[in-house]
């Protein structure tokens, strides 16, 4: 089975064949674009698509690449001779599994998501390099090499907070999900809002792309905050001809609050507000 759409999630031509070309040429399908344009839902509708299970593994700052191998608790360890614990003698005892070792472990195929693997520090990427590559590692405190028993499929998310090492993208498939033009972001609304009026999707978008347009906005809305304006719009039933009134004394959308999400860009639209009402 391939990927394609699903109920849930609208693919387009270009990232259907940059994940069935990942699968097939078995290589990390790295995902990059702009925050709230679906890369780490993508993973979970591949293994829903696939009907594969899916394990996570959200990056942070202070994630180390080990921990996705595993971890030793020295300290239980230690705490436990103390106390005269019988399961001392068995140091397997204090290893935690980490993602990958779970993934590699398991019996069928799984879909392995790294999500936002730019927030953690440089050499992060480089550090996995081999176990993604050779789909093993070796745990020292055991002395076991761990073994993929099926290859996972490897998902791997980046907001382009800082660039990734050249080896570690020469072992990835590329793909940039580009930001939905009007076509596709009303099918991805259809999808999440199917007995939505059209008129309403329409004033919507309208509104919608034309704040994405304001030049030197610092936060540009995406996709995930139009569903959430979206929500509430249809939540507090408030007609298109609301949405549609262009003489408005301000140009702040209503429920602003769900597509900007700084003051500065609120600042921006309200002085470009006034300078239009200036010329009117």
């Amino acid at each position: 089975m391939s990927f394609d759409s699903t109920d849930q999630y609208i693919a387009t031509d270009e990232l259907r064949v940059a994940v069935n070309a990942a699968v097939t040429l078995q290589r990390p399908l790295l995902i990059k674009g702009e925050p709230g344009t679906g890369k780490t839902l993508l993973a979970e509708q591949v293994a829903k698509r696939l009907n594969k299970p899916l394990i996570q593994w959200h990056i942070k700052s202070t994630t180390k690449a080990q921990q996705g191998l595993y971890e030793y608790d020295a300290v239980s360890r230690l705490r436990d001779s103390q106390l005269g614990d019988d399961k001392v003698h068995d140091i397997a005892n204090y290893i935690k599994k980490g993602k990958l070792w779970q993934a590699f472990e398991a019996d069928e195929q799984v879909v392995l998501l790294i999500d936002e693997i730019d927030k953690a520090d440089i050499e992060f990427p480089n550090d996995l390099l081999v176990e993604l590559d050779k789909m093993e590692f070796f745990v020292y405190e055991t002395g076991e090499v761990i073994r993929a028993k099926q290859r996972p499929i490897v998902i791997i998310t980046s907001n382009n907070e800082k660039e990734l090492p050249d080896a570690f993208l020469r072992r990835c498939f590329f793909h940039y999900i580009s930001f939905p033009d009007r076509d596709t972001m009303a099918k991805i609304i259809d999808v999440h809002f199917p007995n939505i009026k059209q008129q309403l999707v329409k004033a919507a978008l309208d509104i919608f792309f034309d704040v994405r347009d304001v030049p030197g906005l610092k936060k540009k809305p995406s996709t995930s905050e139009l569903i959430d304006w979206l929500k509430i719009i249809v939540a507090d039933d408030i007609p298109e001809d609301v949405l549609k009134n262009k003489d408005n004394s301000s140009a702040i959308p209503p429920l602003y609050g769900a597509l900007l999400k700084t003051e500065q860009d609120v600042h921006m639209l309200e002085r470009l507000a006034f300078m239009m009402r200036r010329k009117n």
